[in-house]
């Protein structure tokens, strides 16, 4: 369904090759501009160093720096004057990757430990405290780290000055990630812990549509946003092109939530980073849960409620969970769902001045729904 037509052809389904090459590039430019970064010497003390840079050293796909940069191209500008404020998205999300972490009580990301399980293990070996003592060690660890690389992000989008980025332009930028962006995105969070303390009859579809747009989608909207408005400088026309590309990442974003359900139940294992079902065990509010629930009845439905946020759940029940949801046809409508939330970004996207850029912005569409982990 991702496939619309466009005077500049993107890649099909499957052919990816130039949008990975893009991808490659802009990821490693994003991440030696970190690794470079000079501030990193007021990171200190050497545990809070290491956890700060612990996942940044792993490499990340690296696509929301990526939509920042290309929407920055589509506008007009310079990539090389945004990429500040794509490592600073980069390095936002990943500290709510590290809090998220600790929320979920996950112990691997990227298939290492997280940083609360990595400091927890530091814990016992360095300062040999006993296993209580630990995990509260590797949590405090998790927790400040986290609150280090939201500070280090606003630090990079005041180092878009140096590119010659306007100061007002600046501090509009500033201002929405601290009062517009974070505001949404922790709300969408609490809303994802409080709707897993929820029963399902209680909850509406739009409800838990809206909790998966403002925990993942609303970085990706401004991502697009910010990159546009650095390219066109803020004039009005280029306020109104950021406007659309914020809304296309938005939309994006959405379908990425929903398609990175859809891979924490099927996916491989090994590739995904982390173990498949763990959504389940840990009771998260999916929308493929929600539409299958809201037809299961019987066995089904009690099997799939027993296993539901039940963290001893044998790897027996979790396995039968999925296959109910994927024969009950939950996980198609999802991916139907996903499919046509694409669809509809790619409108906003026909609206985009033709360029290299905008099929780059198309086949990073596509590949959303296209990867597997």
């Amino acid at each position: 369904m991702v496939a619309r037509s466009n005077a500049l052809v993107p890649p099909g389904e499957g052919d990816f090759k130039e949008f990975m090459l893009a991808l490659e590039e802009r990821r490693r430019v994003v991440y030696d501009f970190l690794d470079a970064w000079p501030g990193a010497a007021a990171f200190k003390p050497v545990d809070i160093h290491d956890a700060i840079h612990s996942y940044i050293s792993r490499r990340g796909k690296a696509l929301r720096p990526l939509v920042l940069l290309l929407a920055c191209g589509a506008a007009g500008g310079a990539e090389e004057t945004a990429i500040p404020a794509a490592a600073a998205v980069e390095v936002f999300h990943t500290w709510t990757l590290v809090h998220d972490d600790i929320i979920d009580r996950d112990d691997t990301r990227r298939g290492n430990p997280t940083v609360h399980a990595q400091y927890r293990e530091h814990g016992i070996t360095e300062h040999s405290l006993d296993a209580a003592s630990a995990a509260h060690y590797g949590q405090a660890v998790a927790i400040l780290t986290g609150d280090m690389q939201q500070s280090w992000a606003f630090a990079l989008l005041v180092a878009l000055r140096e590119r010659g980025v306007a100061p007002d332009l600046v501090l509009e930028l500033i201002e929405r990630m601290a009062s517009g962006l974070t505001p949404q995105l922790l709300e969408g969070e609490m809303l994802d812990v409080q709707y897993s303390l929820t029963d399902f009859g209680a909850l509406s579809e739009e409800q838990v549509l809206d909790m998966l747009t403002k925990k993942t989608a609303s970085l990706l909207e401004y991502a697009a946003w910010a990159g546009a408005l650095i390219g066109s400088g803020g004039t009005p026309e280029g306020r109104a092109l950021a406007g659309d590309l914020g809304r296309f990442a938005g939309l994006c974003g959405t379908a990425f939530q929903l398609h990175d359900d859809l891979l924490g139940l099927t996916a491989d294992e090994a590739a995904l980073g982390k173990p498949v079902g763990s959504d389940i065990r840990e009771g998260k509010r999916t929308l493929v849960v929600f539409r299958a629930l809201e037809r299961l009845g019987g066995a089904d439905r009690a099997h799939v409620l027993g296993t539901l946020g039940n963290a001893g759940a044998s790897a027996e029940d979790v396995g039968k969970t999925l296959s109910i949801l994927r024969e009950c046809g939950a996980m198609r409508e999802v991916n139907a769902l996903a499919n046509s939330l694409i669809d509809q970004a790619l409108a906003i996207l026909d609206r985009v001045p033709e360029s290299r850029y905008r099929m780059l912005l198309h086949s990073w569409a596509a590949f959303l729904l296209a990867r597997t982990y």
